[in-house]
Order: structure tokens, then sequence, then C-alpha cells
């Protein structure tokens, strides 16, 4: 049998590669969606229709 502190060692490598993981993942979509919400509001300001001013008689 290992010795229990390799064990305990072994067990937070895993979990800190996890925990590292999801982390990157995280930063990765935070960024995309960053860069989605830039793009949708150039498309909504390129959409948008100009309104000639109604002069009242």
């Amino acid at each position: 049998m290992q010795n229990p502190v390799d064990v305990l060692m072994l067990i937070c490598a895993i979990l800190a590669a996890l925990a590292f993981g999801v982390l990157a993942a995280y930063v990765v979509c935070r960024g995309a969606f960053a860069a989605f919400r830039i793009h949708a509001l150039q498309v909504a300001e390129r959409a948008k229709p100009s309104i000639a001013p109604v002069s009242q008689p």
C-alpha cells in the first residue's frame, strides 16, 4: 500500500487540475460572450432605422 500522504497529494493535484480547467473554461466563455455582446451592439446600431423629424403645421 502507498503512503497515505502520497495518496492525499495525488488527490489534491487532481482536484487542483480540475479546478484550473474549470476556471480556464470560464474565462474563455466570458471572453467569447463579451465579444458576442460587442458584435450584437454593433449590429443593432447599424440596423437602427433613422427617423426624420416631423414638423408640426
